[in-house]
């Protein structure tokens, strides 16, 4: 083939007169260019670790300190109290170098060291100023005085033109918290869900714990705490995510849906033209670090970066009993799957990264392309979708080696993954809240096939110009996904725009290789495992039910009107039609983001409280209004409440699951642990932030908003749900379930929702009287998925 002639430098062959050396120019120049390229990274990647290693200093910073030692020096002042007479008797000079030179050398250093331990100062003083949390907990409008001082000096120490990743090394680390605390929280947040008898054993067992196993684990989790950056974020990963061995599609990836109302072009391949360029576009911007340092919104509070590091080039190993994460400093192509056939599209072209004209005309020649797949080649992306030890020991037996591996590479090592689905997808037809749902469903597993579920992310392109993401869970969480994918959303419509005709804007060079194919030898064997792969996928994909909406009766402008959090009252919501849709209230877990800390990933929110239900209990008994309302306003101020804790470290569920794996590594067990562990999450939920409204004109534009995300069920026997905030009139919802319980229906839960909205606005509404005092506070830390 053309192409692979192309990919080959030299070629030689064996002749009576000797050997025939043939190099390809082309081959070589771009060999050259490549590691041109490279270079450049590197030394971009150097300087920034020189500039972020210094923050919140500047790298002229130290000139000015060297200069000003120098000139205090010809004055005749010694500003260093006798040291750098001191470093001058005992550098290791030449004879030759003369006194003065000696003592200039001698000021540098000094300086450098004057420097150094300045940038050490600073940066200690803004980790101690950001350890300080009570701002998150003081009333909305309230600012108290202390406050309003470290408010000033986080902003003084905070430096100028901060680099993504310049705070990494400000942040304070996770503290553990006081095991008394955390059980006492505990068995707070458990008695809604138990009886007398039942409560009462758990409190025994916890009382036990506390008194015993508990404070020997605890001092090996400080132990670690001391050690390491975050004393849960390695086990979270491990643990939860990569030791898995049950498929991840479904039970663990989740996935991102395109504009809702608007397709900016129905051409499938102009869509993937401009959304391709604007992912590396924000991949350049990611390597350089000049994506700014995300932050409580509102205020100068700056989030760990730390998860954005493996958002490109990476993907999940499989192994037998753990899986692995990979990574690549670089990747110059992207896998593409089409019609059971993979390919290696390369996106740089001389050095240079394809315009989105040139990427489209790539994309056409591989839907034009009308070779068959491989033998075995259709269905071998179900290998990702099944269970992960069968798939780690294929991956060991058939692609360790040979043709497999090297197409296996393309795929793992490609900066992401691309699907051209010929399917429809959207908002469409007669009935669009079918499709919404086939929409989800199509994103969250597809074909089971038709994805390749271990890459760090993957984008399909449907045939109608529709688009979305799917997203693997152990590299990171919602919110770092959802800030790329509002920049390529926004970047493919604002900025780069198509022509009249539907196809992107510049010139394509006629040059370019077309993308390779790649091969496979797939045996008969191998072939088996596949299709037992694909059986465990489908018949999980099968038993999803799905239901997306748009709620638009009303949105955050008129639950803030009614003084409430608008989070606090979508999660009463949600409790409210949980309990009128099963009758009884259950184990709730509500994603909130820990990334005030260094490497810090998520904590749970148990929204399910004794507040909560005692309200719901009044409102389904017919209780009077009044008293309705005060209890509303309780069950919101303790959600909120509970939030902040979390964010803060004050969380219940992580530190229980780092004690219960220390108890697995000493080799004990703890009846009161392993029962806390094996509790069922029959009620997930998350919110999706939307993070970047400068990109975003809702109200001029106000039909560019994107559906969301969401993700599958987490129990057997109970709901996910996601929402998303957008604007002040729009709410989304993404509800999960499994068919296979008779007691869940996604469609009517999200009736139940609809109608638990709409009666807590009215009990709530404008015109109800405002009490004095109110729950909101200062800026509402959100979220994770």
């Amino acid at each position: 083939m053309a192409e692979a002639h192309q990919a080959v430098a030299f070629q030689f062959t064996v002749t009576p007169e000797g050997i025939d050396l043939q190099l390809s120019h082309q081959a070589l120049t771009e060999i050259y260019l490549s590691g041109v390229r490279s270079w450049k990274k590197r030394i971009v990647r150097l300087k920034n670790s020189v500039i972020t290693g210094v923050y919140p200093a500047s790298p002229s910073s130290w000139l000015f300190v060297v200069i000003a030692i120098l000139a205090t020096m010809y004055t005749r002042s010694d500003p260093s109290m006798g040291l750098i007479a001191k470093i001058q008797e005992h550098l290791p000079v030449s004879q030759s170098m003369s006194t003065q030179c000696q003592a200039l050398l001698s000021a540098v250093l000094f300086s450098t060291m004057l420097w150094l331990l300045l940038i050490f100062t600073m940066r200690m003083c803004l980790k101690q100023l950001l350890c300080y949390h009570r701002w998150i907990f003081e009333q909305h409008g309230k600012m108290s005085n202390t406050t309003k001082v470290w408010v000033a000096l986080v902003r003084i120490f905070s430096g100028r033109k901060p680099l993504l990743y310049s705070y990494q090394g400000s942040l304070p680390n996770l503290p553990v918290p006081v095991i008394k605390d955390t059980v006492k929280r505990y068995m707070e947040s458990v008695r809604p869900l138990m009886d007398d008898t039942e409560y009462e054993r758990m409190a025994k067992l916890a009382a036990e714990f506390e008194t015993g196993l508990g404070n020997r684990l605890q001092w090996y989790l400080k132990l670690k705490a001391l050690w390491s950056s975050n004393y849960v974020s390695d086990w979270w990963e491990e643990y939860v995510y990569l030791r898995g061995r049950s498929p991840i599609m479904v039970n663990s990836n989740y996935y991102g849906m395109d504009f809702l109302y608007v397709t900016p072009t129905p051409i499938q391949a102009a869509r993937a033209g401009n959304s391709i360029h604007a992912f590396f576009l924000y991949r350049q911007k990611l390597n350089r670090e000049e994506i700014k340092p995300s932050r409580i919104p509102g205020t100068v509070i700056p989030l760990c970066a730390a998860q954005y590091e493996r958002m490109f080039n990476t993907t999940r190993t499989p192994g037998e009993e753990t899986d692995t994460l990979q990574h690549w400093q670089d990747s110059d192509h992207i896998a593409v799957y089409h019609r059971g056939r993979y390919f290696r599209l390369k996106v740089y072209q001389a050095g240079r990264l394809l315009c989105p004209r040139e990427i489209e005309f790539q994309i056409q020649r591989i839907l034009d392309d009308p070779t068959p797949p491989s033998k075995g080649e259709a269905n071998l992306g179900a290998l990702t979708a099944g269970d992960r030890t069968p798939w780690a020991k294929a991956r060991a037996k058939y692609f360790s080696s040979g043709v497999n591996k090297r197409s296996l590479d393309c795929i793992e090592k490609a900066a992401f993954f691309v699907t051209l689905d010929d399917d429809e997808q959207g908002m469409r037809g007669d009935d669009p809240a079918a499709s919404l749902d086939n929409y989800a469903k199509a994103l969250l597993h597809g074909k089971c096939y038709d994805r390749w579920f271990d890459k760090s992310f993957q984008v399909v392109y449907f045939s109608n110009g529709k688009k979305g993401i799917n997203a693997e869970h152990a590299w990171a969480d919602g919110p770092v996904l959802s800030h790329v994918w509002e920049y390529t959303l926004a970047t493919d419509c604002f900025q780069l725009g198509y022509n009249e005709e539907g196809h992107c804007k510049g010139e394509v060079d006629s040059s370019l290789p077309r993308p390779q194919k790649l091969n496979w030898e797939i045996p008969p064997e191998c072939e088996e495992q596949i299709s037992q792969s694909l059986a465990v996928a489908q018949a999980l994909a099968d038993d999803v039910d799905m239901h997306v909406f748009a709620f638009r009766d009303f949105g955050k402008g008129k639950i803030k009107k009614c003084r409430v959090s608008p989070d606090a009252f979508i999660q009463i919501a949600l409790q409210m039609a949980y309990y009128r849709d099963r009758g009884t209230f259950c184990l709730t877990y509500e994603s909130s983001m820990t990334r005030l800390f260094r490497e810090g990933r998520t904590e749970t929110v148990r929204s399910c409280t004794n507040e909560t239900t005692a309200f719901i209990r009044a409102m389904e008994g017919g209780e009077a209004a009044d008293v309705c309302r005060r209890l509303f306003r309780t069950a919101s101020e303790k959600h909120q409440h509970l939030n902040r804790m979390a964010a803060t470290g004050a969380g219940i569920d992580r530190h229980l699951f780092c004690l219960y794996v220390v108890s697995k590594y000493l080799g004990v067990e703890s009846p009161f642990l392993k029962e806390v562990l094996s509790e069922p999450w029959r009620l997930s939920t998350s919110q999706i932030p939307f993070q970047q409204l400068n990109l975003f004109d809702i109200i001029r534009y106000p039909e560019y908003v994107s559906c969301g995300g969401g993700f599958g069920p987490v129990a057997d026997d109970g709901y996910g749900v996601a929402y998303s905030i957008l604007g002040e009139n729009m709410i989304n919802f993404h509800v999960s379930c499994k068919h296979s319980c008779p007691d869940t229906d996604a469609h009517r839960f999200g009736e139940r929702i609809r109608k638990a909205l709409h009666d807590l606005l009215d009990l709530l509404g404008p015109n109800q009287k405002e009490p004095n005092n109110t729950e909101e506070r200062r800026p509402e830390v959100k979220k994770n998925l």
